[in-house]
């Protein structure tokens, strides 16, 4: 049912792009509004979530460790599974993030041939994560020769990489496939290990369709739908200028993308997806393994009126007494008792 609800939502998505310009001619709600309304609600999401973390204190050090903290000069310690400063903190982080550092040491549980039940290593989801994140980033920075002119020296030189083994005109981009097989990795193995379908949510299908059907819908319009190419860059650059252009003759495809693109736009800011900006302000990331050189002190610590056993105590030892439960502090009344215990 969660799978079948998150394709059911990307289709409506289509579906409504496809009948608000086919049959209604909504070009410029689709065209215009609704892409301005995607860019500005997700950097303002953005922007108002990473401050939202930014502002939770992180009282103690709570940095994830994988070797030897920094102590003795004669005992070697690890500068990156432990860093002790700055440097050594901001080369764990982009490791992690450009090479997902710590996915690459994923193990998985699994019965040896003795039928006890080890541990092994599971570099497939660091590949299939790993390919699906480098060439979305790549579409990306690729997509930038549709909003530049003239058009940067990097971004053509990614594009000629991208298209080396030349298949066909116009020619193949090998980020294309590796997108779309990663993605479709990632679902079957979502949807083929137990114990992660068991704990997978729809908001975790939807974001996999989603991309898959961005993807889907800009290599149809690359290979096998006739596409205006200039007339969406006339566009596109009309929408970074402020000065929207209209283009009507583009084909209905063309904005069944667009409007997929915004959605995920919309949707990045309020989803799981904010874990590309928070891993940024992790403190189990961001944080160095210092705890040893310096004292880190609570700050929300502050003077708590207390009530010490010994203030107890003298509140109800009459009670205590009755009790018959021992005193530390016997003190003493009228009858003796004081002194008695006191002996005792």
């Amino acid at each position: 049912m969660k799978i079948f609800s998150a394709l059911t939502v990307v289709l409506i998505l289509a579906a409504a792009a496809y009948v608000g310009v086919e049959i209604f001619g909504l070009y410029a709600i689709f065209g215009v509004v609704i892409p301005y309304f995607a860019f500005f609600t997700f950097a303002g999401g953005f922007v108002l979530k990473i401050l939202s973390w930014a502002k939770s204190p992180t009282p103690f050090n709570i940095t994830t460790t994988a070797g030897q903290q920094k102590s003795l000069k004669f005992i070697k310690n690890a500068p990156l599974e432990n860093p002790s400063g700055v440097v050594g903190v901001a080369g764990r982080i982009l490791l992690e993030v450009f090479f997902f550092r710590s996915l690459f040491r994923n193990t998985k549980t699994a019965m040896t041939k003795d039928n006890r039940p080890g541990y092994q290593s599971e570099k497939s989801l660091w590949l299939g994560g790993l390919v699906f994140h480098w060439s979305f980033f790549y579409i990306f920075i690729r997509h930038l020769r549709f909003f530049t002119y003239p058009v940067p020296g990097f971004v053509s030189s990614m594009e000629t990489i991208d298209r080396l083994f030349q298949i066909g005109l116009p020619g193949l981009y090998l980020t294309d496939i590796f997108l779309l097989l990663s993605v479709t990795f990632l679902f079957f193995r979502r949807v083929a290990i137990p114990q992660i379908k068991y704990m997978s949510l729809l908001a975790d299908y939807f974001p996999l369709f989603l991309i898959a059907a961005i993807g889907f819908s800009g290599i149809a319009m690359r290979y096998f739908v006739r596409t205006d190419v200039m007339g969406i860059k006339n566009m596109t650059m009309g929408l970074i200028s402020f000065k929207p252009v209209i283009i009507n003759d583009t084909g209905s495809l063309f904005y069944i993308h667009l409007f997929l693109v915004s959605s995920l736009f919309l949707y990045f800011p309020f989803s799981k997806l904010m874990h590309a900006g928070g891993i940024f302000m992790s403190p189990t990331r961001n944080l160095a393994g210092n705890s040893r050189k310096k004292r880190h002190i609570n700050p929300w610590n502050y003077p708590v009126k207390t009530h010490s056993y010994e203030e107890y105590e003298n509140d109800f030892r009459d009670a205590m007494r009755g009790a018959g439960l021992p005193l530390e502090n016997p003190g003493s009344d009228v009858s003796g008792h004081g002194k008695q215990e006191g002996k005792e």
